[in-house]
């Protein structure tokens, strides 16, 4: 009978984790929603704050943060995908201003023909009717992929909107499920928890902002045809703390260096003023009232996160890090403290 108990228990175990693999990019929309209302639960207190009651606080965050969407789907997509076309159609271009240039004539003279044998298996590749088919194939799954992106995503805005309603029915839902002695301290846990992560969210969003704003003017400046489309990405690479920025500024740095060697020095020194202004300027004062995690922490949880979940893990890591900084401090050093 043990035997057969234990068997039960280890099949039901497979078919948990089964369900719950098949149930995965469900509960990562789900846990985008809670992130998101987390993040604009701070702009509704604030106006809470103001005298105005929490129905009409929520929905005008919600109209605010819908418009702000649909402002950004209007004005940057179009701008973003005419360029993604026009990169594509010059590419052609740039490879034959590759092959004239002095770059390919020192590459063949150090590595040989293996640099001409690679040039023609590229040639020979597009040319070839089957290769291009699968080509068309491949660039099939991608449409079906971002239909599947763009249909999530509205999945996780309604959620987001749902959350942000009824997160104080929320919040007291999870505290009743607490021990009656314990429910004062779980409710004063939950309120750090939350403050913490939707001000670290907020926050993120605000800097990444202000970093793709800058990022735009200074590509624009320097005559960059793809401005909107690497301020587009900038916004999003730079939405991952600490290593954001640097990422991006590489990335940047080897974008502007197509343009003309003076325009990828010159965004490479403009970009790193803009990362301590940022850093030493910005991130005070717009990250004032979240918890601050050590920089090692940040690192170890965005690796930890980016590989569990891919942008998504790495985005929410450090707001799920300073959760549990919040829990150790208030819950877990008392109690060892405690033990004299």
């Amino acid at each position: 009978m043990i035997g057969f108990l234990a068997t039960i228990g280890g099949l039901l175990a497979i078919l948990l984790g089964i369900a719950a693999q098949s149930l995965s990019s469900v509960l990562v929309v789900v846990a985008l929603g809670l992130f998101l209302a987390l993040g604009l639960d701070p702009v509704v207190q604030r106006l809470c704050g103001l005298g105005m009651r929490r129905g009409w606080a929520t929905l005008i965050t919600a109209a605010a943060f819908a418009g702000v969407v649909a402002g950004i789907v209007a004005l940057v997509v179009p701008t973003v995908v005419d360029q993604v076309g026009r990169f594509v159609r010059a590419l052609p271009a740039e490879f034959e201003d590759f092959r004239d240039s002095a770059v390919y004539d020192w590459a063949t003279e150090t590595f040989g023909t293996s640099i001409s044998d690679i040039t023609a298996q590229a040639q020979d590749f597009l040319g070839d009717p089957q290769r291009l088919a699968e080509i068309g194939g491949g660039i099939l799954d991608v449409g079906a992929t971002i239909v599947s992106g763009v249909s999530n995503t509205l999945i996780a805005v309604v959620l987001t909107l749902y959350f942000l309603a009824t997160l104080p029915t929320v919040k007291r839902a999870f505290v009743g499920m607490m021990p009656a002695r314990d429910r004062p301290r779980v409710a004063e846990l939950t309120e750090d928890v939350a403050g913490s992560v939707g001000g670290f969210l907020s926050g993120m969003v605000v800097l990444a902002a202000a970093n793709a704003v800058a990022s735009f003017l200074l590509l624009l400046a320097l005559g960059s045809p793809f401005a909107a489309l690497l301020a587009a990405l900038a916004f999003f690479v730079t939405l991952i703390p600490l290593v954001g920025t640097v990422l991006f500024w590489v990335v940047g740095s080897l974008a502007a260096l197509t343009i003309s060697p003076f325009a990828g020095i010159a965004f490479a020194v403009v970009y790193l003023v803009y990362m301590q202004v940022e850093a030493y300027l910005l991130t005070p004062r717009v990250m004032n009232k979240t918890v601050a995690v050590p920089g090692v922490l940040v690192i170890i949880g965005a690796l930890v996160g980016g590989t569990l979940l891919g942008l998504l893990g790495a985005l929410v890591a450090v707001p799920v890090t300073a959760a549990l900084l919040i829990i150790y401090r208030k819950v877990l050093k008392p109690i060892q403290d405690a033990k004299v």
